[in-house]
């Protein structure tokens, strides 16, 4: 057998994964799967179209087969319009998560940090881990904490020191965004394959109309998906990292 039909043999095996114990296959059927096995999955972005860029195709593959998926916003885009006031772009983007949150399946939550202005502090700390607590997810995808982004930093640590002071009571993933300028030193331990939801995902993104993302997806995330895809043999693959402690730290 030469190399490349060993790729191939080997492919369709390469290109699941399985994310906190959910098995994924993006380019074959989801079944869906029996009450008793759904999960709640929170996927943490900092800004609106945060979650939907990220992870958008894995998000459309957990509804689809009957996962809840929260869509959480640390902020409501608040500086992300030029020429519009802090009350004015949070409507529009708030909207516009909305109806983005309608095409991927997920619920919206938002949380009341301001955007560029995000802050970590015993205040903050003690919101984000009330909310999860609250939520009580199975789940949870956020921003790698050494992001390039302050906001996606802030995100990410405030939702790591939540996990460790919940006792790690559920699996935490950090997704990356724009790898290579703001995500970096970013080695995945996850792949989904995302094939058959891509379209949805790029429905979802072009959802937030204010930040014009056809740009920023054709030049950042379109070729960041397909070289994922290429480490697992599909089309296109989000790719994650699970964060695991075996021992306590606090």
């Amino acid at each position: 057998m030469n190399r490349r039909s060993m790729l191939k043999a080997t492919g369709s095996a390469a290109a699941l994964t399985i994310l906190g114990g959910i098995p994924l296959a993006g380019a074959g059927e989801m079944k869906p799967v029996p009450k008793k096995d759904r999960k709640k999955i929170l996927v943490i972005g900092a800004h609106p179209d945060d979650p939907e860029t990220a992870a958008g195709g894995t998000m459309c593959l957990l509804t689809d087969a009957g996962h809840e998926v929260v869509s959480v916003y640390l902020t409501r885009g608040e500086a992300g319009i030029p020429g519009k006031s802090h009350e004015e772009a949070a409507a529009i983007r708030e909207r516009e998560a909305k109806a983005a949150c309608a095409v991927t399946g997920a619920r919206p939550l938002f949380m009341n940090q301001i955007d560029g202005s995000t802050e970590v502090n015993l205040e903050r700390y003690r919101e984000m881990r009330e909310m999860l607590d609250q939520e009580k997810p199975d789940i949870v995808i956020t921003h790698w904490p050494i992001d390039g982004h302050r906001d996606h930093a802030v995100c990410g640590i405030l939702v790591l020191d939540a996990w460790r002071r919940l006792d790690r009571c559920f699996e935490l993933y950090y997704f990356e965004v724009m790898s290579g300028t703001q995500t970096q030193m970013f080695h995945p331990s996850d792949w989904v394959d995302i094939t058959s939801t891509r379209e949805r995902k790029y429905k979802a993104s072009y959802c937030h109309e204010s930040q014009n993302l056809q740009e920023v997806m054709e030049e950042w995330h379109d070729p960041m998906e397909r070289f994922r895809g290429i480490e697992c043999r599909c089309a296109a693959a989000e790719a994650f990292l699970h964060h695991v402690e075996p021992v306590s730290l606090v």
